[in-house]
């Protein structure tokens, strides 16, 4: 088992990554607060892996809650039905909820935790390669709204992290290659040496070799910690992990939440980005076109949905979070490793890129 720390002073917590994970009482035992505990997942992880936590929880109170799955259930709907149920079970202040499963269950489950009573804990166990790299680290939860995604929520630490990597066995391959454009994201924003990792690696990567697959979450993570320990509330360098996401967000408004997968989209965005800082003269077109390969290696799309043009990714794009003063606020590479937050980028740079 691999471990390492979000450094965030008393809210700091572990993330641990291995096998067999789930099997690991003490691991959940140290974070949980009291006996109750509410399971939240959803109805393609619960046949899977929910009665194995039960059992590892078996000297706690554990009660479940099974949510449809998909991006378009992450809604204050389903915020609601979840809030509803502890109420009515009483549950209390000394609860703590156990998010298992992909993005949408971490996000929804965490922001249930972030207001439930003004606050219990939560323990994050993602099951998918996104939600492992990504999501379940750093405190964000949010639900979708149809004006824009993530609009609502907060920023809400776990008390830990439990990553077992044997749940990517069970993962879809389309989740798998989705996940993958998150760990792309790391290597092209902030870390060159990962990058050239990931495309010496493709193909035990693709076969979910172990030491390579925890290699990979590890790294993810540790870059992803370091960033949040800077920068918890997304100020200033946290929003460098939005690589892609402007365009990736727009992506999956436009075409209807679930229709495309998170990852995919973020992957179109982060080559939109890419050729955008190519006609701001920020990176080299060698460069850009290594970033579109190793997307390619990992069967991930590149081009927007072919009827969608720069006026339907400008609607979406006025509404995301990183719009200050009017002005959108890219995050552009400036070499595969590096990049920078740029809000002078003109329509027509991105018309250029996009299509009118």
């Amino acid at each position: 088992m691999d471990k390492l720390a979000v450094q965030l002073g008393a809210r700091s917590y572990p993330i641990s990554i291995g096998e067999n994970l789930l099997s690991s009482a003490k691991l959940f035992e140290s974070a949980i607060v009291n006996k109750k505990v509410m399971i939240i997942t959803n109805n393609v992880v619960a046949p899977l892996y929910l009665q194995q936590c039960e059992k590892t929880l078996q000297n706690f109170q554990v009660e479940h809650i099974i949510l449809p799955d998909g991006e378009k259930y992450k809604t204050f709907k389903t915020f609601e039905a979840i809030l509803n149920t502890l109420l009515k079970k009483k549950y209390a202040r000394d609860t703590t909820i156990v998010a298992l499963g992909g993005g949408v269950i971490g996000d929804i489950a965490g922001f249930v935790a972030a207001c439930y009573q003004r606050g219990v804990a939560f323990i994050q166990v993602p099951t998918t390669v996104l939600a492992q790299v990504d999501s379940s680290v750093g405190g964000k939860t949010a639900v979708n709204h149809p004006l824009g995604k993530n609009m609502i929520g907060a920023f809400y630490q776990p008390q830990t992290v439990i990553i077992d990597i044997n749940c990517l066995k069970t993962l879809p391959k389309r989740e798998f290659v989705a996940g993958m454009a998150e760990v792309i994201k790391y290597g092209v924003i902030y870390d060159r040496n990962f990058f050239d990792w990931l495309n010496d690696n493709v193909d035990d990567i693709k076969a979910l070799e172990a030491d390579k697959i925890t290699y990979m979450i590890k790294r993810c993570c540790a870059i992803k910690a370091e960033i949040v320990a800077q920068d918890e509330k997304e100020h200033g360098i946290r929003a460098l992990l939005n690589l892609g996401h402007t365009f990736g967000h727009a992506i999956e408004a436009e075409q209807g939440y679930g229709n495309w997968l998170h990852g995919e989209a973020v992957a179109v965005g982060i080559v939109i980005a890419a050729k955008i800082a190519l006609t701001k003269g920020l990176i080299e077109r060698e460069e850009v076109e290594q970033i579109m390969l190793l997307i390619d290696q990992f069967n991930l799309p590149s081009a927007p949905p072919e009827l969608m043009k720069y006026s339907h990714f400008a609607k979406h794009m006025q509404l995301d979070k990183k719009v200050l003063d009017g002005k959108i606020r890219l995050i552009l590479p400036t070499s595969i490793g590096t990049g920078d937050i740029f809000s002078d980028t003109s329509e027509a740079a991105m018309q250029s890129v996009i299509g009118l």
